[in-house]
């Protein structure tokens, strides 16, 4: 079974890698935490945290994981914010070279790789470290419960990217 046509190949890794890069690829609930709650939204590029019923934090904290990895730093959940840190780097990676491939598409269709397995690949690379990152943040973080839906569609797009037959 063919899930994309060879010739839309190209667009749909194009479309995938950026629609991946503005989802948000985990979410965590953490209730009970000092009387209140607290909500992380975790883009590849940046967090949303907002929080009710606590008293000393902000309602609402942005922060991208560089800092939010040098907040943490020397606490059990910084190694989960350091491997955020390398997804979100991949993700830049993959978001830069699928704009070098919607723009010059014939060179790159040129090239010594195919365009649409590398940007899989990089897909899926970074699916696995936000999958750590996810299982290190809810493991030695705040208690709660993850919700990985940005790495479930991480894997989904690289595994149609990786598998798609091109001619």
């Amino acid at each position: 079974m063919v899930w994309v046509r060879s010739e839309h190949a190209g667009a749909l890794s194009v479309v995938a890698t950026w629609l991946c890069a503005l989802l948000p690829w985990n979410l965590m609930y953490s209730p009970n935490i000092a009387g209140g709650s607290l909500l992380f939204v975790r883009f590849p590029f940046f967090q949303v945290r907002f929080a009710w019923g606590i008293d000393v934090a902000q309602r609402v904290a942005l922060s991208d994981p560089l800092s939010a990895a040098a907040f943490q730093a020397g606490q059990s959940i910084a190694v989960g914010y350091q491997a955020w840190s390398v997804g979100a780097a991949v993700m830049a990676i993959a978001v830069l070279f699928s704009v070098v491939y919607y723009t010059q598409e014939e060179r790159v269709e040129d090239g010594p790789v195919d365009p649409v397995r590398v940007l899989g690949g990089l897909l899926g690379l970074a699916g696995v470290v936000l999958a750590v990152s996810t299982y290190l943040l809810a493991t030695r973080g705040f208690p709660g419960i993850p919700v990985p839906l940005g790495v479930v569609l991480l894997f989904v797009f690289a595994g149609v990217l990786l598998t798609v037959e091109r001619a």
